[in-house]
C-alpha cells in the first residue's frame, strides 16, 4: 500500500540505500585487499617468501570469515546499520595505523585485526539489501553493491601500486588507508535506517538453530561451495600475478605490473550486467556463463605472452564478479526463512576460500610456477562447474513457490 501511494518515497529510499552500500563496498574492499599489490614489496622489505607475504591478505580474509557468523547474529539483535557503521569506522582507524608497523609480524597482526573489524559490512550488507529492496529489484541492487566492491578492490590495489615507484610500501599503504577512510565517511553519512528490519534473539541456541536451516538445504550448500572455490581461485590469480609480471620473462616495473589491477573495471561492468541478466534470463544460465568465462580466461594466462595474460586476467575478473553477483542474489531468494544466516554462511565460505586457497596456492606457485598455479585454479573452477550442474538440476525439480527457482520472468522485474 505504501509503495503504491508514495512511489517517490520508496524510490528515494532505495536510491539512498544503493548509493550508501556502493560506498560500503568501496571502503571494505579497498581496505581488505590493499596489501595485495604490496606483496612483492613486502617480500623485499622483510625478506619474506611469497607464501608468507601473502598472509597479509589471507589473514585479513580468514579472520573476517571467522567473524562473519557472530557479527551477523549481533546485527540480528541490535540492527544492521549499527553493525555496518561500527565495522567500517573501526576498520578505517586500524588501516590508518598499519603504515607504522615496525615488522612484518606486527603488520600481519594488524591485518588480522582489520579483518575482524571489516566483517560487519559484508556480513550484513546482503541481508540489509534483501530486507530493504525486495525480490524484484534485488538483483540490480546487489549488482550495484558488488560493483562497489570491485571498484574498491581496484582502488585498494592500484593506489598502492602507483605509489610504490615513488616511495616505500608504508606510504603506499597510507595512501589507500586515507582513501578508505574518506569512503567510510561517505558511507556513514549516507546510510538510511532500516525499515524492513525486525530484531531477533542472538543467543547461542538461536544462532545454531538459524544456521542449521540453510545447512540442511542442498541448494544453498552448493552455492556455499561455489563461493568457496571461485573466491579461492580468483584471489590466487591476483595474489601471485604481481610476482609473475615482475619476474622473467616480463620483468615489468612495479607501477606497470600494478596497473594490471585496472582490469577490475571488468568486474564492475560484469557485476552490474550479471544482476540484470540473471533477472531476465535465469540465474543458472548467467552463473554457468560466468564460470565458463573464468575457465577461458585462465587458459589464456598460461602462455608467456603479455597480451594473452592481460586478456585472460580480464576474462577471469569479469567471470568471477558475474558469478559472485548471481550466486549472492540467489542465496537471498532461496533462503526464505532466515536470509541473514544464509548470507553469513555464504560469506563465511567466500572469505574462507580466499584465506585458505589464496594462501595455499603459494605452495603450488613456489613448486611449479604459474603452470602449477593454473592447474590448481583449473581444478577449483571444475569443482564449481560440477556444483552448478547439481544446483541447476535440483532447482528445475523444485516447486517455484519454495523460492529456489533460478529464474524470474522479465516482466516481473520491470524490464
Amino acid at each position: 500500500m505504501t509503495t503504491t501511494t508514495m512511489p517517490g518515497v520508496a524510490t528515494s529510499h532505495e536510491r539512498r540505500i544503493t548509493t550508501a552500500l556502493f560506498a560500503a563496498g568501496l571502503t571494505t574492499f579497498a581496505s581488505m585487499y590493499s596489501a595485495q599489490a604490496l606483496l612483492p614489496s613486502l617480500s623485499s622489505a622483510f625478506g619474506a617468501t611469497p607464501a608468507r607475504a601473502a598472509l597479509a591478505v589471507s589473514l585479513t580474509t580468514g579472520f573476517l570469515a571467522l567473524a562473519i557468523v557472530p557479527v551477523s547474529a549481533l546485527s540480528s539483535r541490535i540492527g544492521r546499520t549499527r553493525v555496518m557503521i561500527g565495522s567500517a569506522v573501526t576498520s578505517a582507524v586500524i588501516g590508518l595505523l598499519l603504515p607504522f608497523s615496525p615488522s612484518l609480524d606486527v603488520l600481519l597482526a594488524g591485518r588480522a585485526l582489520q579483518g575482524l573489524a571489516l566483517a560487519g559490512v559484508p556480513a550484513v550488507a546482503m541481508a540489509y539489501l534483501a530486507e530493504e529492496i525486495g525480490a524484484e529489484g534485488l538483483g540490480a541492487a546487489m549488482g550495484i553493491y558488488v560493483a562497489g566492491t570491485s571498484i574498491g578492490g581496484l582502488a585498494g590495489r592500484v593506489i598502492p601500486a602507483v605509489t610504490l615507484d615513488l616511495t616505500s610500501w608504508r606510504w603506499a599503504e597510507a595512501a589507500v588507508s586515507v582513501a578508505a577512510a574518506a569512503c567510510t565517511v561517505w558511507f556513514v553519512r549516507g546510510l538510511p535506517e532500516s525499515r524492513g528490519f525486525q530484531a531477533r534473539p542472538a543467543g547461542i541456541r538461536t544462532v545454531l538453530s538459524d544456521l542449521g536451516t540453510p545447512l540442511r538445504n542442498p541448494g544453498l550448500l552448493a552455492l556455499f561451495g561455489i563461493a568457496f572455490v571461485l573466491m579461492g581461485a580468483f584471489v590466487s590469480v591476483y595474489n601471485f600475478l604481481g610476482y609473475r609480471l615482475t619476474e622473467p620473462p616480463f620483468e615489468l616495473p612495479a607501477t606497470v605490473s600494478g596497473s594490471v589491477f585496472l582490469l577490475y573495471l571488468a568486474g564492475t561492468a560484469a557485476s552490474a550486467a550479471a544482476g540484470r541478466l540473471a533477472d531476465r534470463l535465469g540465474r543458472h544460465r548467467v552463473l554457468a556463463a560466468s564460470v565458463a568465462t573464468m575457465g577461458l580466461g585462465l587458459a589464456l594466462t598460461i602462455p608467456n605472452h603479455l597480451t594473452a595474460v592481460i586478456f585472460g586476467v580480464l576474462l577471469c575478473t569479469a567471470g568471477f564478479f558475474g558469478a559472485h553477483t548471481v550466486a549472492s542474489a540467489w542465496v537471498g531468494s532461496m533462503a526464505t526463512d532466515n536470509r541473514g544466516a544464509a548470507s553469513s554462511l555464504y560469506l563465511f565460505s567466500y572469505y574462507l576460500g580466499s584465506a585458505i586457497i589464496g594462501g595455499a596456492a603459494g605452495i603450488a606457485y613456489a613448486d611449479a610456477g604459474w603452470i602449477g598455479l593454473a592447474v590448481c585454479v583449473a581444478t577449483l573452477i571444475t569443482i564449481a562447474a560440477v556444483l552448478l550442474c547439481t544446483l541447476a538440476t535440483r532447482s528445475r525439480q523444485t516447486p517455484r513457490h519454495l523460492g529456489t527457482t533460478p529464474e524470474l520472468p522479465a516482466r516481473s522485474q520491470g524490464a
